[in-house]
């Protein structure tokens, strides 16, 4: 019977783990944002030259980012924000705001490209600071990326 037992805790255990385990993921940064004076340019590791083979064709790119100078514990747990800072505003839930307050600190930004060369992918300005890490790219194609009726609350600033 303790034999028993002792099976049926492992087992618990083993299922545990493997369930905890696929509700986690691991990202690692694809390259840094570098702002130096009045150019903004995505670098990405040399690996991942390939995989920016026709960028140049595009006039825009979506930067998936990490907001890592915001994240504590404290900051992932506030789920309603006054949008944009202003208390005017009334609470809103940060799923629906831009809020860099969130329980995945994922940025998005869309972005003007001036150009592509190498690993470099150098950008009228994008919303981050220097040295902020780079999850992914996409290109921004109008015909997926636009809403005709898209509605939007309106905040102050």
């Amino acid at each position: 019977m303790r034999r028993f037992f002792i099976l049926a805790f492992l087992f618990i255990l083993f299922f545990a783990t493997a369930h905890e385990q696929k509700e986690q993921f691991i990202l690692k940064p694809i390259g840094m944002i570098s702002k130096v004076k009045e150019s903004t340019k995505l670098i990405l590791e040399k690996e991942y030259e390939p995989a920016l083979q026709g960028l140049d064709k595009n006039s825009h790119v979506w930067v998936f980012w990490w907001f890592d100078r915001n994240d504590s514990v404290e900051k992932r747990s506030i789920l309603q924000v006054h949008p944009c800072g202003n208390p005017e505003n009334p609470l809103t839930g940060v799923f629906a705001c831009r809020s860099p307050f969130r329980p995945n600190l994922i940025a998005l930004s869309l972005c003007r490209i001036l150009s592509v060369e190498n690993n470099v992918v150098e950008l009228e300005k994008i919303d981050a600071f220097d040295e902020t890490p780079i999850l992914d790219l996409k290109p921004y194609i109008p015909g997926y990326d636009s809403a005709d009726d898209a509605v939007t609350s309106k905040w102050k600033r």
